[in-house]
Parts: C-alpha cells; structure tokens; sequence
C-alpha cells in the first residue's frame, strides 16, 4: 500500500493503492460523510489477493483531501465526478471498475454517463436511480424513524473534544445499520477513532458533502450506460429502501441486482463479503 497526494482540478485528493498496477483496477468512491477508511483494508486486501488493483481515496472535505469550511463547501457533485475521472487519468489507468457507495454510487453513475471512456464496469451501493437529493415519487420513502431522526437532528458536538465526536459517529451510523443483525458498537467505535485520529477537518467531512448541489436530475439518462454494472442493496436500508436499488437496476441495461440481506445503509457488512467480493470480481475479470 502506498499513500500519495494527487493534485486534480486545482485540489488535492489523498489516495491510497494496493496491488500490483497491471492487474485490473478498481477504484473505490466513498459515500457521504465517510472517508477511505470505510473500505475495510482487509476486504480490499481480499480483491488484490485475487489480482485486482485497488485505489481508495479521500474524496472531498474527507480525510486528507482538500476542503472547504464546515458547512460551506465551495465544489458540488459534479466537481466529485470530475475528479474521479482525473484521478484515474492521474493514475496512469486507461479504465476503471467503479465501485461507489451511496454519495459515491451518484457519483459513479455520473462518472459512467459523463466520461464513459473511463469506465470499465460499475458497481453501485445503496444506491438509487440518481441522486438522493432529487424527488422520486413512485419509489419507497426512508423509515419513519430516520424521517423524525432528520427532522430532529441531535446537536452537533465539540469538534475539538475527541471523545464526543467519537461518539457522535457512533450514533450517527446506528440508525443506518440492519435491525435483524446486531450493531457492532466495538468495531464501529474503533474506526471512528481512525477517522477522527486522521480527518484534517472532521466538523467539514461530516457536513458538507449533505450540503452539495446534485444539478439536474439524470435518472432518464441511465438507460444510455453501456458498462456491464452491478447493483448491491441492503434488504433493510431505512434511508433508501430496497425498492431503490431493484429500480436502480430495471433502469440500466443488463445490471444485475444481488440483495444483502441484514443489511442497512452500510458499507458491505463482514457477513456479506463471501457474496459480495465473488461478485465484484467476477465482474471485474479480464473478458
């Protein structure tokens, strides 16, 4: 693994890549409020044993990757689109296999209409057909708990105090997490004490990427990717239900739907890896 800072678009992305850069790549979009530690390095350990090339990077206002003020991002979603087009141009890679979750899943289906060339496969998490922030009628609203957990944010805490942030994003990720599964407090714990350890500006990666402008609404576009796509969806995802995904997939040729069971708005729970690792690199083999 080597840690590097890229400058793209007049900005500097933290990057991290492991494997050997002939193998096929993948590159990894975090979501909303995540950084790159959210992609558990064992589970990309796992797809570079099996040959892949594997790029997990800051995006914006996250980790180490250049920011704007708490609650004034001074970029919106289509600047994150162009950046991850010019990281993988940066890289040197003539494609990418996309794998984006959440925010990163709107922005890898942008990445695959807007710059398509660059574009290898896409594999699209928690998802919906475009963008959260665009109104969709006929596809299942987020639970009532989370709709009054929204409606009656809990205060933000002291920024400067490590303790309470910790804290805040431990309970900031519980209401996201399967019901039928229990939380992993300990192991949640422990990777918001990474994150908070390495953000340069924890107060900005947790509010800013809420607040970015989504620009037109693309679902009627989706029909027009031609990469070979993958769609991964918790069966108990309270912010956008699994109605989403299975929408998501009826709307882009030939993509292929595999349900998480026990599964929230979450970064592919441990539990889930023997399915969901086997599908991403099927779809990532050499054809």
């Amino acid at each position: 693994m080597m840690e590097r800072i890229i400058k793209v678009n007049g900005i500097e992305l933290a990057t991290e890549a492991f494997g050997v850069p002939e193998d096929s790549a993948i590159l990894l979009i975090h979501g909303g409020g995540h950084s790159l530690l959210n992609w558990d390095e064992e589970l990309v350990q796992r797809l570079v044993a099996a040959g892949r090339y594997v790029i997990r990077y800051d995006s914006r206002d996250a980790g180490r990757s250049t920011g704007s003020p708490a609650g004034a991002p001074a970029h919106d979603l289509r600047d994150l689109v162009a950046d991850a087009a010019s990281l993988i141009e940066v890289l040197g890679l003539d494609r990418a296999h996309v794998v984006g979750m959440s925010q990163g899943a709107a922005v890898a289906q942008l990445l695959a209409l807007d710059h398509a060339d660059v574009v290898a496969s896409l594999t699209l998490a928690s998802s919906t057909p475009g963008s959260p922030g665009h109104q969709q009628d006929d596809l299942p609203e987020m639970s009532a708990e989370l709709q009054a957990l929204f409606a009656a944010e809990p205060p933000e805490p002291d920024w400067s105090d490590r303790d309470a942030v910790i804290a805040y994003l431990v309970e900031a990720e519980r209401p996201f997490a399967a019901r039928t599964r229990p939380f992993d407090e300990d192991a949640v714990r422990q990777l918001a004490g990474r994150v908070v350890d390495r953000t340069v500006d924890i107060a900005a990666q947790l509010t800013n990427p809420f607040l970015l402008d989504a620009g037109e609404p693309w679902r009627h576009r989706l029909g027009q990717i031609k990469a070979p796509t993958l769609v991964l969806h918790g069966t108990e995802d309270p912010f956008v239900p699994f109605g989403h995904g299975r929408a998501l997939a009826a709307e882009i040729p030939g993509a292929r739907l595999i349900a998480m069971e026990q599964t929230g708005h979450e970064v592919f729970p441990r539990d889930q890896w023997d399915i969901v690792i086997p599908a991403i690199l099927d779809l990532t083999a050499r054809r």
